[in-house]
């Protein structure tokens, strides 16, 4: 059970209702007016509360969970203990995060602005705009209706944030224009100088960055993650993206809908990146490249070229799943007859 000092609750609902909001069916129709008023693990679960399985690597547990109902695949119905009330998911892990969102909604902050604040008279605030203690909002920003802005955050000149964005504690943007239900993080900085200069023997020179930071609706943007603005296009962040912590992504890049980008990965300058692209923790993008629509990097990788569509690639320096892993065994051969020859 969360927190309730962190977690407010929602419910009980009844698995009928469930069942309906996250598109799995009752195995018992019989059932459908029980109610669970909880969501837990399969080894912490109580009679009223319900619980999922999607690894297979938890079908031991799920054997002995004392749980009310499961949400789970069919193909592991058989396994069930007996008195469980399971609801029949072909994708049991998106529809136990549909069910978890209907128990623990994203708390609504209280409109109004805290007396610390301090917005410019010509910022603009839609109705049932939220704005916390030390926060300050620029001449010229536009915060849309519902939005709320968290303690010491910073919405720079002329920024514009779209409907029911939900904006950390010390957030600063600039120079950006961002979309609806947009989530960040305590942390993010977006808009800053990308990291353009003319190499001299007497000292750099500045490139000056002149573009800005597009951010489509439905993005959410992890803790301390920065996403520089464009040196004259604008760096763009498709909709639906999801950008994990510690994450830097350069300036002129431009990712298409859907991506995913984990834990401390970077994107180099002017890459773009196609639609549903995932690049994995601590993986590094150079810059001016082109990834496909689809294409997967794995963790720690190190991407040097293009990657075309649909495709996996891994390693230093990243190449096809399968032509790393034959390099890797080809290695491997060589180390061993290298040790023979040496006995």
């Amino acid at each position: 059970m969360a927190d309730p000092r962190f977690f407010e609750r929602a419910g009980p609902f009844t698995l009928g209702e469930l069942a309906e909001r996250c598109g799995a069916r009752l195995a018992a129709p019989a059932m459908a007016g029980h109610s669970v008023g909880d969501v837990a693990t399969l080894d912490q679960a109580g009679p009223d509360q319900l619980t999922f399985l999607d690894n297979p690597k938890y079908t031991e547990a799920f054997a002995q969970t004392k749980a009310g109902a499961c949400i789970l695949h069919e193909k592991h119905a058989a396994l069930a203990p007996a008195g469980v009330i399971l609801l029949l998911s072909p994708k049991p892990y998106l529809s136990y995060a549909r069910v978890a969102q209907l128990f623990y909604p994203a708390p609504k902050a209280s409109p109004g602005i805290h007396p610390t604040a301090v917005v410019d008279p010509s910022a603009r605030l839609g109705d049932g705009v939220s704005v916390a203690a030390h926060a300050v909002i620029e001449a010229g920003a536009e915060v849309g209706a519902g939005s709320s802005i968290g303690a010491s955050t910073v919405v720079g000149r002329s920024v514009v944030l779209g409907r029911d964005c939900r904006i950390s504690p010390q957030v600063t943007l600039s120079h950006c224009l961002i979309g609806d239900r947009v989530l960040l993080h305590p942390g993010v900085r977006i808009g800053q100088d990308g990291f353009g200069f003319a190499p001299d023997p007497t000292g750099h020179v500045k490139v000056p960055q002149l573009g800005r930071v597009q951010i489509g609706s439905d993005c959410e943007i992890g803790a301390n993650s920065t996403i520089d603005r464009g040196a004259g296009p604008d760096t763009v962040i498709g909709p639906g993206c999801w950008i994990d912590n510690l994450v830097q992504i350069g300036h002129n890049v431009t990712m298409g809908r859907g991506c995913i980008v984990i834990a401390q990965a970077g994107v180099a300058g002017s890459t773009q990146l196609g639609d549903f692209v995932v690049l994995a923790a601590q993986s590094g993008v150079a810059g001016h490249l082109k990834i496909g629509t689809g294409a997967r990097v794995g963790a720690k990788s190190g991407v040097m070229t293009d990657i075309p569509a649909g495709e996996s690639h891994f390693g230093i320096p990243a190449a096809r799943v399968k032509e790393y892993f034959r390099q890797v065994a080809t290695l491997r051969r060589l180390a061993q007859k290298k040790g023979a020859d040496n006995e």
